[in-house]
């Protein structure tokens, strides 16, 4: 389940594919993967990550521990998975952008997709943000997660930018800069129990960094002086 059906509807009312290509067994797969993505977020929200154990999961999902083990190697795991939706929205939106915007336009409309799913539905994804940016475990399973984000939206700067990301500083470091407004966004927001404006943050923190991002210009980095 992506972090984008559980915060809109649930699973009880997710869609299910119909395509063709779409056996029923995988279709049934998805159901079940999907009632366990459900059973351990709701538990892991409300009781905290170490007053839940993988029985309560399954039980709650109405399968066995030997079931959830066939979908998940752990707890964290369910967790890694939901958000693997995130970072994949990020790039997405990174590689629709036109190709003459600005990397801080670019960039902030990329990180701005799931920021704006937690904003639309927020107590239910408040709850989620909350216990991963609240859990060290699970924290540490983000950040891990945040580093493959960094390297494909790296990659992707240097396609739009002619760069080379082997040799060029720049699309690491933006990408990077822009991963770390994304994660002040979300603490802020979790911070104001929800109060907060993810848009309004998000645009804030874009003022701050856009001058790093857009001027002088990414080749300028390259070979610049120290110290001006």
């Amino acid at each position: 389940m992506s972090y984008k059906a559980w915060c809109v509807v649930g699973v009880y009312a997710a869609p299910v594919s119909t395509r063709p290509e779409t056996t029923l067994a995988q279709r049934k797969r998805q159901l079940v993967s999907d009632e366990l993505t459900e059973a351990a977020l709701q538990l892991l929200a409300l009781k905290g990550f170490d007053g839940v154990t993988i029985d309560e999961i399954a039980t709650t999902a109405g399968v066995s521990k030997r079931t959830f083990f066939r979908y998940f190697a752990s707890k964290e795991d369910v967790v890694v998975r939901f958000l693997a939706d995130m970072g994949t929205d990020i790039h997405a939106e990174l590689t629709a952008r036109p190709a003459a915007e600005p990397p801080s336009v670019a960039l902030r409309h990329a990180v701005s997709v799931p920021l704006a799913t937690c904003g639309d539905h927020g107590e239910r994804a408040l709850r989620v943000v909350r216990l991963i940016l609240r859990t060290p475990a699970l924290l540490a399973r983000f950040l891990e997660r945040q580093a493959q984000w960094r390297d494909d939206l790296a990659a992707e700067l240097a396609r739009r930018l002619d760069l080379d990301p082997a040799t060029d500083l720049y699309p690491r470091l933006a990408a990077a800069m822009a991963l770390n407004a994304f994660d002040t966004v979300l603490q802020r927001w979790t911070d104001s129990d929800g109060a907060d404006d993810p848009a309004e943050l998000t645009g804030r923190a874009f003022a701050v960094i856009a001058p790093a991002l857009d001027a002088p210009g990414p080749a300028a980095v390259e070979g610049a002086p120290v110290g001006g």
